[in-house]
């Protein structure tokens, strides 16, 4: 008995999707840095809406579906909680400055050092350790909550956890290239560089984190310099504090849009300047008593021996003196720097006076 033959059975071909798009005839043109994010910033695709309805997790600009989930939880969905004018800038930068911690760093000019000294290196990579790891730990929570439609920030803070990654890997390899190791924990996460991750507003994570916390750490791998003691630990501390002037700039230009977006927030924002402050102070009131036994190796390590302590422990004042001195700077930039003059710092005038 033969088989029926097969017939091809018609459909209707249904392309409705060809006509939920976003704008057509768009067209980004590359510039002088390439097809960079500010480039394709065009047409409805720049738009940036005040406040954000976008829960489904669609890209900005696209066409939602109807039938899409609420797959966002997004808290941050607001303009001036999260945005910073010069975001597509940093974004870039942080692609074009890349560096590979194992390529990079001349690890053969690391040689053999008094113990007393490795040890000092090796506590400094551990407390480094720490702190970046929250460095990247707490923008990273923060991504998930901000809606997509602010992508650019988002895309820094995205490439500032690459950095925290790499900043972290690079001083694991210094304390175990030299025959050292890691040493104690330092105990910053249970203090102010803690609270950090205890922040429930973005503005509030980012004052603590990016202006005081890694304004400090800056400031300290721009004197590297002074404690490398070799080619491989100078370059080392030039290379992530590239990455860090990112990260900071972010906080810094965050904080200045939201000042001039929401000035009834100016007394919130004093208020955590005011604990950044506290920490400072502390520091330059009593350099050898804030994270004693870090400040230790680093007066070892700027002195050269535990015999020139007490020369390196001059040598740390200067640096937390100009912790100080950045960290004005930064906030006079925000559009903060009234607080200076008016006495609503609570950095004592005799200080603030010298900067």
């Amino acid at each position: 008995m033969s088989e029926a033959p097969v017939t091809q059975q018609e459909y209707e071909l249904d392309t409705s999707w060809m006509s939920t798009m976003g704008e057509w005839g768009m067209r980004a043109e590359p510039g002088k840095r390439g097809l960079t994010l500010e480039d394709i910033r065009i047409g409805s695709y720049g738009e940036l809406p005040e406040i954000s309805d976008n829960m489904s997790g669609h890209p900005r600009g696209s066409a939602e579906r109807p039938d899409a989930y609420r797959v966002g939880g997004y808290g941050v969905r607001t303009l001036a909680e999260i945005w910073l004018d010069n975001a597509t800038f940093l974004y870039e930068e942080a692609l074009q400055r890349q560096w590979s911690s194992a390529t990079d760093i001349p690890w053969e000019t690391v040689e053999p050092l008094p113990d007393e000294v490795e040890e000092a290196e090796c506590l400094l990579c551990t407390f480094f350790n720490e702190v970046e790891f929250v460095a990247g730990d707490v923008p990273a929570r923060w991504i998930a909550q901000t809606t997509p439609d602010y992508l650019e920030p988002r895309h820094v803070l995205l490439a500032q956890v690459m950095d925290e990654a790499r900043h972290m890997d690079v001083f694991r390899k210094r304390a175990l290239a030299n025959g050292g190791g890691l040493m104690r924990m330092s105990g910053a996460t249970s203090g102010f560089v803690g609270s950090i991750d205890l922040a429930r507003d973005f503005t509030e994570m980012s004052t603590r984190l990016h202006i005081s916390g890694e304004g400090a750490v800056l400031t300290m791998f721009r004197m590297g310099e002074l404690f490398g003691q070799n080619e491989a630990e100078k370059r080392m501390y030039r290379l992530c504090a590239q990455d860090e002037a990112r990260h900071v700039a972010f906080g810094v230009m965050h904080l200045r849009y939201l000042n001039e977006a929401c000035p009834e927030r100016r007394e919130e924002i004093h208020a955590y300047l005011d604990e950044a402050e506290a920490q400072i102070m502390a520091g330059l009131q009593n350099p050898a008593g804030t994270q004693a036994e870090t400040s230790e190796a680093l007066a070892i390590l700027l002195g050269g021996s535990k015999s020139q302590y007490d020369e390196g422990h001059k040598k740390l004042l200067v640096i937390r003196r100009r912790q100080l001195k950045e960290y004005m700077q930064r906030v006079k930039t925000a559009g903060f720097g009234d607080r200076f003059e008016n006495g609503r710092s609570t950095i004592p005038a005799q200080h603030a006076a010298a900067y």
